[in-house]
């Protein structure tokens, strides 16, 4: 399957510039990036696409066993930096798909000039000590109304998950993304988001300035 098609991958910007890979995070797709990427056009050549199962990508292009860990996904992220022969890269990856980037780049560290974390975080779920965010049954609940199949089941997720009283129009995107991804699909792809521990393996990444992250504010 093409690669580019696979992932309704877009290219704007600059056509010979430096590359700026943007990767959207769990629930949504690439569109999350439009108030963004635009103001690297005039720079870089901006490349976004959307996960398997998320957006515009091929439903078929989703492999349960690939797509059952982060390293199924950063390997995603490389194919499409190898068919449109990306190097030098600023990969740009919002939340889950930080860790997507880190995973990338540590296979191919040639590829990458910077990683650029949104709101990322190693591991979702509290261990001991290190705070993650969420309990164990804040995760199971997740995944499990990830599951839903009809779009009132899908509303109460985007009530429970993305609450903006003073803002709806922000739930009413992520909404409307996420009605658009195939339920088995979304729910594996929560389950991999809410069960990874990647705390191993961010020693490998190469120290600042060459990794930086932007918390959530």
């Amino acid at each position: 399957m093409d690669v580019v098609a696979r992932h309704n991958v877009t290219e704007r910007g600059v056509p010979d510039g430096r590359p700026m890979l943007f990767a959207h995070g769990f629930g949504c797709d690439q569109h999350m990036w439009r108030f963004v990427a635009p103001a690297f056009e005039d720079r870089f050549r901006v490349v976004l696409f959307d996960h398997v199962g998320s957006g515009g990508a091929d439903p078929a292009g989703h492999d349960p066993e690939r797509h059952g860990s982060l390293a199924g996904y950063a390997q995603d992220v490389l194919d499409v930096c190898r068919a449109l022969d990306l190097h030098d890269v600023v990969f740009v990856g919002h939340s889950v798909s930080a860790m997507m980037g880190a995973l990338a780049a540590i296979e191919e560290p040639e590829r990458f000039s910077h990683l650029v974390m949104v709101s990322p975080s190693p591991r979702y779920t509290d261990d001991g000590d290190y705070v993650g965010g969420s309990r164990r049954p804040t995760s199971r609940t997740c995944w499990s109304r990830s599951t839903a199949t009809t779009w009132g089941g899908r509303r109460r997720w985007r009530r429970w998950s993305w609450a903006t009283p003073t803002g709806p129009s922000l739930g009413a995107e992520p909404t409307a993304s996420f009605c658009r991804a195939d339920p088995a699909v979304a729910r594996r792809f929560a389950r991999v988001t809410f069960t990874s521990d990647n705390r191993a393996d961010l020693p490998w990444c190469a120290p600042p300035p060459w990794c930086c992250s932007a918390p959530t504010t």
